[in-house]
């Protein structure tokens, strides 16, 4: 794809604060027809600049307010497609990575209560074939920028 004009880039921007904003609403803020509009949206679709649509769920809205970073140590190895695969249909995973260091994975999980927390580990464990986990609770949010 050529490079990424001023527009494309409101357009982006105005996509990221309200996705379910109309082509006429995002028009408005960009200078642009709302078919212009598409027209550039349906370009940065088919170029994968974006790659889709969500819905973001407030989990605290829902009570979700236990969370904790679990290290995962497995058996062997693994490719990061695998690990994604066996943990993306759990809720409770809002995000996960491979690291470097001892442990082969670092996820971020939120829940309930302790015991929520505990039942969304054991789904953890058993669907990668986790020899074991190291979980740290979080107490207090310092800095979260993503919850703003």
């Amino acid at each position: 794809m050529d490079r990424l004009d001023e527009t494309d880039e409101r357009i982006l921007a105005a996509l990221a604060n309200d996705a379910r904003a109309t082509y006429a609403e995002i028009g408005a803020q960009v200078n642009l027809s709302a078919p212009a509009v598409k027209r550039r949206v349906d370009r940065l679709l088919d170029n994968g600049v974006i790659r889709g649509f969500t819905t973001v769920v407030d989990r605290s809205a829902l009570g979700w307010n236990t969370e904790a970073y679990v290290q995962v140590f497995r058996h062997g190895t693994i490719a990061p497609e695998q690990l994604r695969a066996a943990w993306i249909g759990i809720p409770e995973v809002i995000g996960a990575a491979t690291v470097t260091g001892t442990a082969d994975a670092i996820l971020h999980v939120l829940a309930r209560d302790m015991r929520h927390l505990e039942e969304a580990l054991e789904r953890i464990r058993s669907a990668a074939d986790v020899e074991r986990s190291e979980s740290i609770v979080v107490l207090t949010n310092i800095i979260d920028r993503d919850r703003g």
